[in-house]
């Protein structure tokens, strides 16, 4: 029965990959947790299905925090969920859902996005410009190709194959421009050899940037930070979702609470009755 899972693992893992599209960061983690998991799960050969019992795999993860339990988990359906589309009945017990606290994103504040661009030279400016100004998530980055730039749109493909344009400001249209000039890039944006440039390598060069000037900053968080200035410059939210690349707008709303502030801001200076003591 081990054998069996282990085959189907790979094949799961193929699939992520071929059809969902997903980065190889992110089937890593999936190929790490569900090893990890499968050596503790009880795997029971039942009439006409078989029952992973997460029991035992639970107990072990328990000391860990409810998020990244709630992750393991999450990878644990989707390989079930898998098997079930593919002609392997598997029926989940000790299945019980994990309470995980809604964290905010935390965006960097646009002066020292600034400040931190004014440190750069011309490579560093347009990675860091190209995430701050398309939010794109960094596996989008790192395969974005020279074709896919035109002279006012990106293309992007992202999760699940799913394309997407993105409008192409000016400032970063003339970073690119002025990049290609001084560069002989070949296929991708970020590339070194012919290769392009790994998601490792990019996260890299971003958190030397910012260390220059006292931050510890990730490309996902220049992501939240384009979302939130858009949400923040009234941009609708259906539209902020499609630009992210959200398959879902559910997943968008959370950034929503990030203009909290900027929100009493406008009731204070809208509302006829603010500022008045007494009726």
């Amino acid at each position: 029965m081990k054998k069996l899972t282990s085959t189907k693992l790979k094949e799961f893992l193929v699939y992520l990959d071929e059809i969902r599209g997903y980065s190889d960061l992110t089937i890593k983690s999936y190929d790490e947790s569900l090893k990890e998991a499968l050596d503790y799960i009880e795997i029971i050969q039942e009439d006409k299905h078989i029952v992973f019992n997460l029991m035992p795999y639970r107990i072990f993860v328990s000391s860990l925090n409810p998020k990244t339990i709630s992750k393991k988990l999450s990878a644990i359906r989707s390989f079930t969920g898998y098997l079930n589309d593919n002609g392997t009945k598997v029926i989940l017990k000790a299945d019980e859902s994990v309470k995980v606290a809604k964290t905010l994103p935390k965006p960097i504040l646009h002066k020292y996005i600034v400040e931190a661009l004014s440190h750069c030279d011309l490579f560093e400016k347009l990675l860091v410009t190209m995430l701050y100004t398309l939010g794109l998530r960094i596996s989008e980055l790192s395969s974005l190709k020279v074709v896919d730039i035109s002279s006012d749109w990106v293309r992007v493909l992202g999760k699940g194959n799913k394309q997407r344009d993105l409008p192409l400001l000016p400032i970063t249209k003339s970073l690119l421009d002025e990049y290609f000039s001084a560069s002989n890039q070949k296929k991708f944006i970020f590339e070194k050899n012919g290769e392009k440039l790994s998601e490792n390598s990019l996260r890299y060069i971003i958190k030397k940037v910012f260390r220059r000037v006292g931050l510890k900053v990730t490309p996902h968080q220049l992501r939240h930070s384009y979302a939130s200035e858009l949400l923040n410059g009234n941009a609708s939210i259906a539209d902020v979702s499609e630009l992210l690349g959200h398959s879902s707008m559910a997943t968008t709303q959370i950034y929503t609470k990030l203009g909290s502030a900027l929100k009493q801001k406008n009731y204070n200076t809208a509302h006829p009755l603010c500022g008045v003591n007494n009726l």
